[in-house]
């Protein structure tokens, strides 16, 4: 995720951030100019079109075309920030389900054994939540405290043992029915996190969706020179490319931010969490 100063606003308007949509556009915000040149000239000086040519009206398509597109891309940016949104509360809850867990378990005063699973087991719940989320293997150091098996759901072997030794801690006395009771809601809510995050990762945008808005960004754009020109002349060249940029650029944004766990510059700072969460529990239990 990238850390900047919303009130600087010379770095927003003369720095070219490598995340930034124009280095994916250009070669196509190229191509829409040399075709904006081509209708131009062949319009102007070719053909010799007049105002009073037929074509001057499809400016009247892109008109209404434009209040509709306006609509689907708000629409489009608005579904994919909800999805970081609610990516960055789950992985807040995380957080704090990590805490709440080992202040009540340094409370317990259990034996140092116990102590020290915990402390090693719920951030690494977290780092393998991480790594399943972007499809990668997650082992950990010490793995021998917590036995995966390889190909199998990580965060839920990790879950397993973290429940499973709890559940051993009811059974040697160690805590009472009452303590038991009322921890069970914090190792339950490590896998209603992780479903919550799996369901924001598996579920895009309907493919149907996607292809849709792309077709009709491309199809608005590349016939706006043919109305444009008897008002733009040769205008049109700086003047449609940006339009594309401005357009295309909202929905590149919104198909990096739809999955907010991955490696994209915009994503959630997941790695920073993670870490955040060993500290603070190492601070509680050690």
């Amino acid at each position: 995720m990238i850390n900047y100063n919303p009130k600087d606003w010379s770095t927003f308007i003369f720095h070219i951030d490598k995340s930034d949509t124009f280095r994916k556009l250009w070669p196509l915000m190229l191509g829409v100019a040399v075709f904006s040149g081509l209708v131009a000239y062949a319009e102007l000086n070719y053909f010799q079109l007049s105002k009073t040519s037929n074509v001057t009206n499809i400016g009247m398509m892109h008109s209404l075309l434009g209040f509709v597109l306006s609509l689907l891309l708000v629409f489009r940016t608005n579904t994919a920030y909800d999805r970081w949104w609610e990516g960055r509360k789950l992985l807040g809850a995380l957080t704090n389900v990590s805490r709440n867990l080992a202040i009540k378990i340094k409370a317990l005063k259990l034996e140092e054994d116990d102590v020290r699973f915990f402390e090693y087991g719920i951030p690494k719940y977290a780092f393998a939540l991480k790594e399943h989320l972007r499809e990668k293997m997650y082992f950990g150091k010490n793995s021998l405290l917590i036995e995966v098996e390889e190909g199998k759901h990580i965060p839920n072997q990790i879950a397993s043992s973290l429940t499973s030794r709890f559940y051993g801690l009811l059974e040697k006395g160690a805590i009472s029915q009452e303590q038991f009771i009322v921890l069970s809601g914090d190792f339950n809510q490590f896998t209603d996190i992780c479903g919550a995050c799996e369901r924001i990762k598996n579920t895009p945008i309907p493919f149907s969706y996607s292809a849709f808005i792309k077709k009709f960004i491309f199809v608005y754009v590349i016939t706006l020179p043919f109305g444009w020109v008897f008002s733009l002349g040769y205008f049109v060249v700086p003047i449609v490319p940006f339009i594309l940029y401005v357009l295309a650029s909202l929905e590149l944004i919104a198909e990096e931010i739809e999955n907010p766990f991955g490696y994209d510059a915009n994503d959630l700072p997941v790695d920073q969490i993670c870490n955040n969460i060993e500290k603070h529990v190492g601070e509680i239990l050690g």
